[in-house]
């Protein structure tokens, strides 16, 4: 019972003796109101003013003339990979969950459709959906109306957070708009026939895979640095980007909403997975990319075979997420070395490197000149396309461990965190009168790699997918 609650129950035992509580409870209605009236100018502004065939794009110039995903967007392009269209969506459903109003259902709904519009017919989606047939970024739709190439992907969310979307919205329409229904179940069959039998994923598919022995990770006992490079590496075991993080997510959502336990063993199957790819010691994380052997490989060519900091948190996050859900405590078994290992490769300011070289752990970077890369342990010069280094969560992830070990129910939480007050006034204060949350651009890296001036004012459907779940929670939470 949080203090709201409990002030509330004594002043109702007390009746008019506590006098103060009238005064909280009118200036929470007055901040619920003006939430409500903002929610509503926010959606109808992004969906009236800013959706294109119904789906986003991450940047819009203040005057809506430019439009930015991955580099300049036309306006028959709206982008799927995160914070595209279906983080927009999401964002209108939870407004609905919250306010019960169907212009938020609708917004979401009309999100929805343009990614069935935009779905393979290999089952998944790729990072964009090009509306125009003569475009040359139209791919080979299930529609028929594309004839580009079948590679569903799912590279950076992309498959995975279209899926959850039309999940979403599948169920709170009652299953009964049957576009989005059939695209669910088309999607969610096409993911499971590219699970390997060892529960792997490949980061793109264009049907079912050809199985593969399961085998534990090891280190390769070639020189990697000038062998073992593979071009097709996106047919091989990937975890690079989130890319597991992003399927058991989408999993644990149809296994939720559909009840059928072909999700959960999925689930089960690709926790398997990530246990086999755990990389002996003296370095037990994970890498970002596997061969069918199970030895870290090249991806891009600027992307090593290592052992990543990154993937590793995000694997660790995953296992949690999969014991939780299944209940089953062997997910969590590769935990307490993983952990060691990223606490005795930090970096000297906290950070963990992106690569860390095989079996020395030193920490491992690319120089650049022109479009030649080369390996180096000097992080003085790094390219600034890439993440070469990342924030260390190894205290929340050992704080998640230790609560799951001590005994915590190996259940998922549904209780909902109401916002504070003062976050939500925020956020009140710095929207316009006419519904739009702007950002300035001051030189930093863009998610897309967007191209702007300095001082310029843009739109983001990352910023307004956020603040509409913060005002969305406020209004939805439990007083």
């Amino acid at each position: 019972m949080n203090g709201t609650r409990r002030f509330y129950v004594v002043a109702i035992i007390l009746g008019s003796v506590i006098s103060p509580g009238s005064n909280l409870f009118g200036q929470d209605a007055a901040l619920r109101t003006e939430v409500l009236t903002t929610l509503r100018d926010a959606a109808s502004f992004y969906r009236q003013r800013v959706a294109s065939h119904g789906g986003y794009v991450y940047f819009y110039s203040h005057d809506l003339s430019r439009r930015w995903g991955e580099g300049v967007a036309t306006a028959d392009q709206i982008w799927v990979q995160p914070p595209g269209t279906p983080t927009v969506g999401m964002a209108y459903l939870k407004a609905y969950q919250a306010t019960g109003e169907r212009i938020y259902l609708e917004a979401a709904t009309a999100a929805a459709e343009a990614l069935v519009y935009g779905q393979l017919a290999s089952g998944g989606w790729t990072n964009l959906v090009d509306f125009d047939p003569r475009s040359r970024r139209v791919a080979k739709y299930r529609n028929g109306r594309g004839g580009g190439k079948n590679n569903s992907s799912f590279d950076d969310g992309q498959s995975q957070s279209a899926l959850r979307l039309l999940i979403n919205v599948d169920q709170a329409l009652d299953f009964k708009q049957n576009s989005i229904h059939e695209a669910v179940q088309i999607g969610l069959e096409a993911v499971l026939g590219a699970q390997f039998p060892n529960g792997a994923f490949p980061q793109v598919w264009t049907g079912p895979v050809v199985a593969q022995p399961a085998l534990k990770a090891n280190y390769p006992g070639y020189d990697w640095r000038t062998e073992g490079r593979i071009k097709n590496y996106w047919d091989m075991y990937t975890l690079n980007d989130n890319v597991t993080g992003y399927i058991a997510e989408t999993l644990i959502d149809a296994h939720r909403t559909y009840g059928e336990e072909k999700y959960l063993a999925a689930l089960r199957r690709l926790g398997d997975f990530l246990v086999l790819a755990q990389m002996p010691e003296p370095q037990p994380g994970w890498a970002q990319q596997y061969n069918y052997a199970m030895q870290p490989i090249w991806a891009r060519k600027f992307e090593p075979p290592g052992v990543s900091g990154d993937e590793s948190q995000e694997v660790l996050e995953t296992l949690m997420r999969i014991a939780r859900v299944t209940a089953d405590r062997k997910y969590l078994a590769p935990i307490p070395t993983a952990l060691a290992w990223l606490k005795r490769s930090r970096l000297p300011d906290g950070q963990v490197a992106r690569y860390y070289e095989l079996k020395s752990n030193r920490p491992l970077y690319m120089t650049r000149r022109s479009d030649k890369y080369a390996l180096t342990y000097d992080d003085s010069d790094l390219p600034k396309h890439y993440g070469w280094k990342t924030e260390a969560r190894i205290a929340d992830i050992e704080k998640q461990h230790q609560a799951l070990i001590a005994g915590a129910q190996l259940t998922v939480s549904t209780v909902a965190v109401r916002p504070s007050r003062r976050e939500v006034r925020q956020i009140l204060a710095t929207i316009d009168d006419r519904g739009r949350w702007f950002k300035t651009y001051n030189g930093e890296r863009l998610v897309g790699q967007a191209k702007m001036p300095v001082g310029a004012k843009y739109l983001s459907s990352e910023l307004f997918s956020r603040n509409l779940a913060i005002l969305s929670a406020f209004v939805g939470a439990p007083d």
